[in-house]
Order: structure tokens, then sequence, then C-alpha cells
């Protein structure tokens, strides 16, 4: 394994509104969970497990049952035994179709061997917030949830390089997005049939 110096990552996520968005930053899980039920979300997720592994060109789409992913760097995907990196230690961005009221994951860092890479990183937001934190293993989760009506529609993780440093490379586990459930989206198309007719 190659020897590892401080490197940084920095997970950006774009708010798809003019508008800045309110995002709470969660790293328990259960916790992001509880508050994404509590918005009257259900939770899906994309394990990455279903995508063989090896090299895969940019972008890569994918979809849970309601959300449209799409990932992209400039070197180009890799996967392999469900977690997702990039080719060379280039940025890592997912886009979301639609935007998701709440997304989180299992970011961390891994070398050329594959090999788990303890990283500090930052979380750095469109509306110029930022969370700072640290994590050495897949198992480590960060979650963001927005508190307004607008919606995350990106997520960015980039790894910045000690000079001298072996290369680290951006890599998710699993995504977990928090989307409405099923009854909502019903009901929501009902009110919308219903104000359509009321305008004729």
């Amino acid at each position: 394994m190659k020897s590892l110096s401080a490197v940084a990552l920095v997970a950006s996520a774009l708010v798809a509104s003019s508008a800045s968005a309110g995002i709470v930053v969660y790293t328990n899980q259960s916790l992001w969970n509880a508050r994404v039920a509590t918005d009257g979300l259900v939770v899906e997720t994309e394990t990455f497990n279903a995508i063989a592994d090896g090299y895969r060109p940019a972008p890569f789409t994918g979809s849970t049952a309601s959300v449209n992913w799409s990932a992209f760097a400039d070197g180009g995907l890799y996967v392999q035994d469900g977690v997702f990196s990039t080719e060379f230690p280039d940025p890592l961005t997912f886009n979301f179709t639609p935007g998701v009221r709440a997304v989180g994951g299992n970011f961390f860092g891994v070398d050329a061997e594959f090999a788990n890479a303890a990283v500090f990183f930052s979380v750095l937001l469109s509306d110029g917030t930022s969370y700072e934190g640290e994590t050495s293993s897949p198992a480590s989760f960060t979650g963001f949830r927005s508190t307004t009506a607008a919606t995350i529609a990106s997520l960015t993780i980039n790894v910045e390089n000690a000079v001298g440093a072996a290369a680290v490379y951006p890599s998710v586990d699993n995504l977990y997005f928090g989307v409405p459930a099923p009854g909502a989206v019903a009901l929501l198309g009902v009110a919308g049939l219903v104000g359509s007719r009321r305008r004729r």
C-alpha cells in the first residue's frame, strides 16, 4: 500500500434554485433517516452493487425507483465491489433528476490499490456554508437535507492531493436519496388535475 499524507476531499452540493437553500448536515445516518421521515420523505438507496467491476466512460447513468442519477469525471469512472470512484484523481460529480430534498452517502478516499485512505474533507454549499470532517472508512456517513422547497441537484466530490503524496481518488460506497413518498406524489398529481379542470 502506498503511504498517504494529508489530503482534502471536497464535496459540493449544488442547489437547484436561484435562491440559496437552507442545508442541514448530518454525520449520523439514523438521525438523517429520522429527519427525512419527519419531512414526509422516504429513502431510496443506490448501492452500485449491480454495476460490474471495471472502467466506465463518463457520463455513467443509473436510477433508483424515482431518481435518475448520472456520474461524471474527466478521466472516466471506475467501479470495484460496489464502490464508485474515478479512474484518475479527478472531481466526481453526481447529478440528480429530479432534484432531491435530501441526499447522503458514504464518502471517502481510496489509493491506487483501492485501499481506504484517511482524509480530511470539507463540504461546500452554493450558499457559501461549509462543513468539515474526517473519514477513513466507507462506513462513515455524511448527509444533507434541504430545509426549504429548493432541491439538491448535484453533489461533487473533489480530491486535492498533497504535493509528493500518493494519489487519492474520491469514492462513494452508497448514495441515499430523500424523496416524496409514492402516495404524496399521487396526491400532487390529483391536485394538479383538479386545478387544471377548475381553470377550464
